[in-house]
């Protein structure tokens, strides 16, 4: 069973400046939504970091806020938060590959995404994963766009110099009527 399984989970990173990230949520299952919405900003908190919560109607909807709030705020990252739970019909598949696939997408594009969507059998197993008393996967979630925001801040000053591009500061410029200048 799951829940007796034990997972190595990374140390919290220090972040040297405060970071302030947005959680997107469905709360199409609210008390599960709610619980993983605790999890998630307990986890922010603890990391000196800063929020903010809205809510869309379904798990599809996730990567399309993160698109739209990407354009036009300044958060570091996301924390994407939903529960599909399978039912009779080929919708859960439709909406847990799409919805995982989109915020994969999101990711290879340079956002940082922790992704909290469940995708579970049943409300038992939801349950269980959603409480911050047992597998706490809002924290987790959190944790994940921590992480992504830290090596963001890491690596995102530097530039590789590949092949023949020369440093910005080499580059020289055409001559004008003034003479010759630089950049």
């Amino acid at each position: 069973m799951a829940g007796t399984e034990t997972h190595y989970i990374l140390p919290r990173p220090e972040l040297a400046a405060p970071a302030k990230l947005l959680i997107v949520v469905s709360p199409y299952y609210k008390d599960i939504a709610d619980n993983m919405i605790a999890g998630a900003a307990a986890e922010i908190e603890a990391a000196g970091a800063a929020y903010e919560v809205i809510e869309v109607p379904g798990a599809l909807e996730i990567p399309t806020a993160i698109a739209i709030s990407d354009r036009g705020s300044n958060f570091d990252g996301y924390v994407a938060l939903g529960c599909v739970i399978r039912g009779e019909t080929t919708h859960y598949d439709t909406v847990c590959n799409d919805s995982s696939r989109a915020i994969q997408l999101l990711g290879l594009q340079g956002l940082c995404i922790g992704n909290g969507i469940l995708t579970v059998e049943n409300r038992a197993q939801a349950e269980v994963r959603a409480d911050p008393a047992e597998q706490n996967k809002g924290a987790g979630a959190a944790a994940a766009a921590l992480h992504l925001i830290a090596l963001t801040r890491k690596w995102g000053d530097q530039t590789k110099g590949v092949g023949f591009k020369a440093p910005s500061e080499a580059i020289k410029l055409a001559a004008t009527d003034n003479g010759p200048s630089t950049a």
